[in-house]
């Protein structure tokens, strides 16, 4: 008699706090031991435009960074763009989405389902597809994945113990800066769990998850590449704004590393003084093309130059945004968080739960 599929929910309390990634080395970790794996994401968040149809990044980027066939992948049952909530409000949109969960979720072949669930605790209320009602609706264990900013998300910890009761099956506290970590442990899981919570992992900070790919910086600034567009996979761990004389903008240079420089394209003597020290990449504003020798000098550097229309405000704006979104389309991003979750995460300790939440 075959063994019945298990759900497990993946959620988070706030925005950015590493659900995707969290799957992704939960699945990976699943695999290895040998149990098939599904995924499915309720509601599509990371949208891109391919053949005039709306797409969630993330569903194609754990579909191919797993391995997995269509029939082991659900797209979105709901887009949360402003079109599809407008018609809600509207009342043009009356679907009782929670009848449709099961028929969503039907023929996905694995043992294991991860569902990536809502960003928090209220996302998703607007069409019945909060946290609390998926996994009243399923009937699913839930794991909570917090972005760790201070002791302050405790508070928000307890209160998703009270929303979804024994339903938390247990929690990931994620990026956790290094001088924090042994708290944590020491500290802060032995409170959490006799609070009834299940630490499942602690997971230190990762300077390469908070970085950003040049192509990634180039994609969102619709930038054209002046120069090496072979090298847009170097790293962008920092920005610096090269908006000063060339003497302190040396010094200002050199304690960056891995950056991404933002400077006029009049500017020839900071766009040298900035590819003689750590740069990923030149961000050249105000439409002016650079002298011929910094375009030589990028080359023989291997450091991409890239050409903005907009303003540095607007560009630092920009780019600032991207820091520390860890989107998983760079194949270095899916090795690291597989590597820390191998390190971090408990789970056996997960697969222990889950089985004793199916009985």
């Amino acid at each position: 008699m075959a063994k019945p599929t298990q759900y497990l929910l993946i959620g988070s309390i706030e925005f950015y706090s590493g659900k995707s990634g969290t799957i992704l080395g939960i699945a990976h970790q699943l695999s290895q031991k040998g149990l098939a794996v599904a995924y499915a994401k309720l509601m599509g968040t990371c949208l891109t435009e391919q053949d005039d149809t709306p797409q969630d990044q993330d569903v194609q980027c754990l579909q191919e960074a797993l391995q997995l066939s269509d029939d082991q992948v659900r797209s979105p049952l709901v887009l949360l763009d402003d079109k599809t909530l407008e018609k809600r409000f509207r009342g043009e949109d009356t679907t009782d989405y929670t009848q449709l969960l099961t028929r969503y979720l039907e023929g996905l072949t694995a043992e294991v389902v991860l569902i990536e669930g809502p960003s928090t605790l209220a996302e998703g209320s607007l069409f019945g597809l909060s946290m609390q009602q998926l996994s009243k609706g399923l009937g699913t264990s839930v794991v909570v994945v917090a972005r760790y900013s201070s002791f302050a998300i405790i508070d928000s910890l307890l209160k998703a113990r009270m929303v979804l009761g024994d339903a938390l099956l247990g929690i990931v506290l994620n990026d956790v800066p290094e001088d924090h970590l042994e708290t944590l442990t020491d500290t802060v899981k032995p409170f959490l769990e006799n609070q009834g919570i299940a630490v499942l992992g602690i997971l230190p900070q990762s300077r390469l998850l908070r970085s950003v790919s040049v192509r990634e910086i180039a994609r969102q600034l619709k930038a054209e590449v002046l120069c090496r567009p072979d090298r847009l996979d170097l790293m962008v761990e920092t920005l610096s704004i090269g908006a000063m004389n060339v003497n302190s903008a040396l010094e200002y240079f050199r304690k960056g590393e891995n950056k991404a420089v933002v400077t006029g394209g009049d500017r020839t003597d900071l766009q040298l003084a900035a590819l003689e020290t750590s740069t990923s990449c030149l961000i050249l504003t105000g439409q002016m093309p650079p002298q011929s020798l910094i375009i030589s000098r990028a080359e023989d550097l291997e450091i991409p130059i890239l050409s903005v229309d907009y303003d540095t405000l607007k560009t630092v704006e920009i780019v600032d945004q991207s820091f520390g979104k860890v989107r998983l389309h760079e194949q270095i991003k899916v090795d690291c968080i597989q590597d820390l979750m191998e390190k971090y995460f408990d789970v056996d300790r997960l697969l222990e739960k889950l089985n004793k939440s199916s009985n």
